[in-house]
This record gives C-alpha cells, sequence and structure tokens, in this order.
C-alpha cells in the first residue's frame, strides 16, 4: 500500500520532499518480499516434511480399492451360496 503511495504522480514530490517516508517506503517493501519469501520456504518446507513423513505408507489407487471391493463381495456372496447349498445337503442327509 505505501508502495502505491509513493508511485502516485503527486505522491512523487512528496517522496523528493521527504526521504524519511521514502526510506520508510522501501523498508515496507524490503519486509513484504521478505515474509513472501519465507512463507514459500516454510511452505515449500512442509510438503517436504509431509512427502518424507508419508514416503513409506503404501496408497492404493480408487480404481484397485473399488477392483478388490468387488472381488470381496463376489467371494462373499459365493461364500453365502455355498453355505446355503451345504445346509440343504445335511437337512437331506439327516433326513435319511
Amino acid at each position: 500500500m505505501l508502495a502505491l503511495l509513493c508511485n502516485h504522480p503527486q505522491k512523487e514530490k512528496m517522496q523528493s520532499q521527504n526521504p524519511i517516508i521514502a526510506d520508510l517506503v522501501k523498508i515496507a517493501n524490503s519486509a513484504a518480499g521478505t515474509m513472501a519469501g519465507m512463507t514459500r520456504e516454510a511452505r515449500e518446507g512442509a510438503r517436504e516434511r509431509l512427502r518424507e513423513a508419508l514416503g513409506g505408507i503404501d496408497f492404493v489407487s480408487r480404481e484397485e480399492f473399488e477392483t478388490v471391493k468387488a472381488m470381496a463381495q463376489k467371494a462373499r456372496e459365493q461364500a453365502d451360496a455355498l453355505e446355503a447349498r451345504l445346509a440343504a445337503l445335511e437337512a437331506k442327509s439327516t433326513k435319511k
């Protein structure tokens, strides 16, 4: 914001008349640039630490998960069918 004030044509006269304000604007701009750089470095560092922490964990894709889920569903249905068939055979054999 201070930089915008100094770039304004009417404010240029004020800047040349008051070097303290010009110095304050330079300091503010430098501080803003430094803060932006520090924020960027902190974000990149956090991402790197997160990558390292999660590096040993194995993740599966949604497609792989859905495939295994479908296989488990089919196996469950087959197990239920075999259980019913076994119960029917046992009932038939106890009647004899």
